[in-house]
């Protein structure tokens, strides 16, 4: 079992840096993740892209 399976998370600042960085490890980790961006939508659409 992973370490946040069935845990939900939300990321602020998630589109780029270490914002993503936790993104995609929380998701590996089994959490459900949310994140918020502030300008960077088309990172933020890539990263949405590679979770799903």
């Amino acid at each position: 079992m992973k370490l946040l399976q069935d845990k939900v998370a939300l990321v602020t600042g998630g589109s780029r840096g270490i914002g993503a960085a936790i993104v995609r490890e929380f998701a590996a980790q089994g959490a459900q993740v949310a994140f918020t961006y502030r300008s960077s939508s088309a990172q933020a659409d890539a990263i949405a892209a590679e979770l799903a």
